[in-house]
């Protein structure tokens, strides 16, 4: 009976990491598809999961036309990001000198758009990354952003 409750915790607590994904924001047509949907720029908002008070706002293609709508199109690996301080800034925990904190499939098996924050702590900042990456070979496109911390909040870091 414990052993299947801590399961059941274990599952809940899992679909709670993965509903913390992107918000989408909202979306432009670049080029009409005859069949399926057309290609577009979606914008999605990303709060940081350890850091109250930040979100990230990053835009990407979404290929469209039969491989969009089946879902196994290759999205471009382009994307850019803006994180900003929409509330005061609170650390949860101590966080890693660089931690991976977002990531989202853009192919059906090997290509992802990731986001890594970074602490600057000689400038009380965080430093957000977006690139994306393949199995194989990633892509050197990126975009960088920055938070900068009010120094009253020290940010901690393990």
């Amino acid at each position: 009976m414990h052993s299947s409750l801590s399961r059941l915790a274990f599952l809940l607590a899992a679909l709670g990491a993965t509903a913390a994904r992107a918000e989408p924001i909202g979306d432009v047509n670049t080029a009409f598809q005859w069949i399926g949907p057309d290609h577009k720029i979606v914008v999605d908002a990303y709060d940081d999961p350890k850091v109250a008070g930040v979100t990230c706002y990053v835009s990407h293609a979404k290929t469209g036309g039969i491989k969009g709508a089946l879902g196994i199109a290759e999205d471009k690996s382009d994307a850019s990001i803006a994180c900003r301080q929409v509330g005061p800034v609170s650390v949860r925990e101590p966080l890693p000198q660089q931690e991976e904190v977002f990531s989202e499939r853009l192919s059906i098996l090997f290509k992802r758009l990731r986001i890594v924050r970074m602490v600057d702590r000689s400038r009380n900042t965080l430093v957000y990354l977006t690139y994306s990456d393949r199995l194989v070979d990633g892509s050197p496109q990126n975009a960088v952003t920055a938070v900068a911390v009010d120094r009253g909040t020290v940010i901690p870091v393990r």
